[in-house]
């Protein structure tokens, strides 16, 4: 019994690494076209305020902010915006 099976497990082993491989595919690609965002033309993006960072600057907030500054975030959908396309309400003033 053993025998048959050892000759199963290449096979098995190639199967789970290409349904593996299929998963990540379509994980990166959903992502990438889910995660951009356009802002609208008139709009100070912060690529442009923050021009000397070329890695990008973080929107998230890590101490206390208003409900208001919450919506605003919420409004602009900030959790999905990508760097250079992040609009200014994503950060406190």
């Amino acid at each position: 019994m053993t025998d048959k099976l050892t000759r199963f497990w290449p096979l098995i082993a190639s199967a789970a690494f290409a349904v593996l491989l299929a998963v990540n595919a379509a994980q990166s690609a959903a992502t990438r076209n889910d995660a951009r965002t356009v802002l609208p033309p008139d709009t100070i993006s912060a690529q442009q305020v923050y021009a000397n960072a070329p890695d990008g600057v973080d929107p998230i907030v890590t101490g206390p902010v208003s409900t208001a500054f919450k919506q605003r975030q919420d409004a602009a959908n900030c959790e999905t915006a990508v760097w250079p396309n992040i609009p200014m309400v994503c950060y406190p003033n």
